[in-house]
């Protein structure tokens, strides 16, 4: 049911504003909550946590969770030539906006034989979350992965939710934009799972832990990325 608060008439302070229009802060704890157990589930059970989520949410078994590099093939090759065309030219794009936020090394002189150095240093392995529910968001592989290329991250992990109409894959435009990135490690894992298995690792299926994650998702992937914060680094709570 669709709520109408009206506010004609009246002249309300910031303040007045926020405590008139009501936030979901109930939903927001229920969310958290919620993730938190994925993410235990995840960090203390490994694949068996991950398939019973896939079973739940995304009504898949049996799938592979660590894609095979045949399915990211496959996904290039029946890429329709002119979506292809697309995401190379916004991954160019791209390429070229995010080089020029590289920060460049700067040295301050404070004194003789004195200098204080600032140079940025990308990490070592970065993992990134791609949804996949209702649409197809091949933008935000290129979104989340050009910027790690371009910093000099030297792995990089995917996940995105496996897919029940496409036989538990990944959605094929989203392994085909992978594959035009040169993602070799890509996971079929959804939602706040994802998120866990990047922040604690699966061994099972030979994730390694990433240093920091980043990329869109639901409720429950924020909520998600706020129950990890302390043991990687997460980007802004999007989505």
């Amino acid at each position: 049911m669709l709520r109408t608060i009206d506010l004609r008439g009246r002249t309300l302070s910031p303040a007045d504003m926020l405590a008139a229009v009501p936030r979901a802060t109930q939903a927001r704890a229920e969310a958290l909550d919620t993730a938190t157990r994925i993410v235990d589930d995840v960090r203390e059970r490994g694949e068996e946590a991950l398939r019973e989520q896939a079973e739940r949410f995304d009504r898949v078994t049996g799938h592979e969770i660590r894609v095979p590099a045949q399915h990211i093939a496959d996904a290039l090759e029946t890429l329709a030539p002119a979506v292809r065309d697309a995401l190379d030219e916004a991954i160019r794009r791209v390429r070229i906006a995010s080089e020029a936020q590289v920060p460049e090394r700067r040295i301050t002189r404070i004194g003789a034989g004195a200098t204080i150095t600032q140079r940025w240093q990308p990490v070592h392995r970065a993992g990134v979350y791609i949804p996949g529910g209702k649409a197809v968001y091949p933008s935000s592989v290129i979104m989340n992965v050009v910027p790690a290329q371009v910093a000099g991250v030297e792995q990089i992990a995917l996940a995105s939710p496996p897919q029940a109409d496409q036989g538990g894959r990944v959605h094929p435009t989203i392994l085909a934009a992978a594959g035009l990135l040169g993602i070799t490690e890509v996971y079929a894992i959804g939602g706040a799972g994802a998120i866990g298995s990047f922040a604690h690792g699966v061994a099972g299926i030979g994730l390694d832990p990433v240093d920091v994650l980043s990329g869109p998702g639901n409720n429950y992937v924020a909520s998600a990325k706020r129950a990890v914060a302390g043991v990687v680094g997460t980007d802004s709570e999007a989505g």
